[in-house]
């Protein structure tokens, strides 16, 4: 048995057991989600005029910027995966840099929005600017707000880390083909990501604004 098959029996064992993988990480990353979500579906009953006027001081513009930068380098990645999918190795190395570098630049307008939201005190705790009664909403939305960003952030991360390695990977191989699964599988996370903020920028942003 080749090494690089070793511990499976054939080259569709190994490649059926990287993408089942990769689910089974999903549906664990789905249960850390779950959870938060179920933050949102308890206190934004509960505390409900708190967390509105949360969503109303959060940075439309900016977030509706990122959700186009994130939309768009999923699509570009995808070409990536159709590429590999063609055994065109060339052409998978642009499209994936290209959604690595919409995904940096998403990561730099959330530190820049982040960076507007500590100057006008929105992080929970003493200094707090959003008074009052509902006061205490608010900072349960911020606390939401950013522990869900932050972890969305980190995915961020690996996800780019993980998409560099695939054209790292492409490069190396100089014209030889290049196997499709673990472009694959890299896409499977990088939409999972996208999901993500799919459901977060509406929770974020948009509910309870009008």
């Amino acid at each position: 048995m080749p090494d690089d098959l070793a511990p499976y029996d054939t080259p569709q064992h190994r490649d059926e057991t990287a993408v089942a993988g990769m689910w089974l990480f999903l549906a664990s990353e789905v249960l850390l989600f779950g959870g938060l979500f179920l933050v949102v579906l308890v206190y934004s009953h509960t505390r409900k005029a708190g967390w509105i006027m949360g969503v109303r001081h959060t940075n439309l513009i900016i977030g509706s910027i990122n959700t186009l930068l994130l939309l768009t380098s999923s699509a570009m990645y995808t070409l990536a995966v159709v590429a590999a999918r063609a055994g065109r190795a060339r052409r998978i190395i642009a499209p994936a840099l290209g959604a690595a570098g919409l995904g940096v630049a998403f990561l730099g307008l959330k530190s820049w929005e982040w960076h507007l939201e500590f100057s006008e005190h929105l992080f929970p705790g003493a200094g707090f600017s959003i008074s009052g009664p509902d006061a205490g909403g608010a900072q349960l939305f911020y606390s939401f707000y950013f522990l869900s960003t932050a972890l969305h952030g980190l995915h961020m991360l690996v996800g780019i880390g993980l998409i560099l390695w695939v054209c790292y990977r492409t490069a190396r191989r100089r014209g030889q083909p290049v196997p499709v699964i673990p472009v694959e599988v890299v896409g499977l996370y990088w939409s999972f990501v996208d999901l993500v903020w799919i459901l977060l920028f509406p929770v974020l942003y948009l509910v309870g604004r009008v």
